[in-house]
């Protein structure tokens, strides 16, 4: 591949300036048009790197009128993408995967990597360190790197050194990592009737643990895709997973779930609304294969979950506990 006319038109520029192998970009080419430019001198392993990422996000590769230059656009069943600042954590990811598995099969992945890639972007910013170091992540020595599963879910692998608290820097380590998504959580609250709605399903955590009862009750809770913010993956999700259109949602916290194996990080919420009676329902969606029991509880009867703990997962616990010392005011508000 001598050369690559790219026709983009948002911006993927700052993108495959930082994709994973030297690219030279020169300006567009006049007879070329407009929104986008040229690749020259493509490297192989750059070239399959791009026709992966191409055929992923269902964009096409066609011969140009010079035969020196290809060029790749947006196909008819092209994917949509979200802002470039997180498309280049998601081209970075496919780009990885070069050599190693076919379009299709990462294609079938692409939201768990959009997704992945959004939290990354996410991340960014960082809390405040009024108290903890303010040490940034470039003071870690990363050694090496390599993916220990690739599926829906990622592992990954880091041989590292970090800095200790004395300014000296570790011995070399291994460590492995759960590369997650972000998540919604929120407990639905009817604060008129003082009812909360739990869900239950079959998780794969107790399962595994080998728990004898690996079905759990919790808040609603589901994945923050890309271009989406984390208080719109909480309506989304009440209203997959019971039914339900919330009126308000009530910060709780936003925190790691594990972060000694995990990236997962959670926005948890009360997200106000009208109940029905208590009893049980039904919710979730068959695309996704679940399936999904609903309870509704009066406060009291769920908050004594915590004592006869029945409520074991952080989530439910947190929410509950949260939910006991704002009650007052929101009823008072309702």
């Amino acid at each position: 591949m001598a050369g690559l006319y790219v026709h983009e038109p948002i911006g993927c520029k700052s993108v495959l300036n930082l994709f994973p192998h030297p690219l030279s970009i020169v300006e567009p080419l006049a007879a070329a048009g407009d929104a986008g430019f040229c690749l020259v001198d493509v490297p192989p392993d750059a070239a399959a790197a791009l026709v992966l990422v191409a055929g992923v996000l269902g964009w096409q590769i066609t011969p140009g009128e010079d035969v020196s230059l290809q060029i790749m656009a947006p196909g008819p069943n092209a994917a949509a993408l979200p802002e470039p600042a997180v498309l280049r954590h998601a081209v970075a990811e496919i780009a990885g995967y070069a050599g190693r598995l076919a379009p299709d099969v990462v294609r079938g992945r692409l939201q768990m990597i959009m997704a992945r890639a959004a939290a990354r972007e996410a991340a960014l910013p960082g809390v405040p360190a009024a108290i903890r170091a303010d040490t940034d992540r470039d003071a870690v020595d990363l050694i090496a790197r390599r993916h220990t599963h690739e599926g829906f879910f990622l592992t990954r692998e880091d041989r590292l050194r970090h800095p200790y608290f004395n300014g000296a820097m570790s011995a070399e380590v291994t460590r492995e990592v759960f590369i997650a998504t972000d998540a919604a959580i929120v407990l639905p609250y009817d604060p008129l009737r003082d009812r909360v709605l739990l869900v239950e399903q079959f998780r794969m955590g107790p399962y595994g643990r080998g728990d004898p009862r690996p079905w759990m009750l919790e808040p609603v809770a589901g994945r923050v895709d890309a271009g989406e913010t984390p208080e719109a993956a909480a309506r989304r999700e009440c209203e997959e997973e019971a039914g339900l259109v919330l009126k308000t949602l009530e910060k709780i916290a936003a925190y790691y779930c594990s972060p000694g194996c995990s990236t997962e990080y959670f926005h948890c919420y009360v997200g106000l609304c009208d109940l029905p009676d208590a009893g049980r329902g039904s919710g979730g969606l068959a695309t996704e294969h679940e399936d999904i029991r609903t309870h509704v509880l009066v406060f009291d009867d769920a908050h004594a979950l915590l004592a006869s703990g029945e409520a074991d997962n952080g989530p439910l616990i947190l929410s509950l506990l949260w939910l006991a010392q704002a009650r007052t005011r929101l009823r008072a508000e309702a």
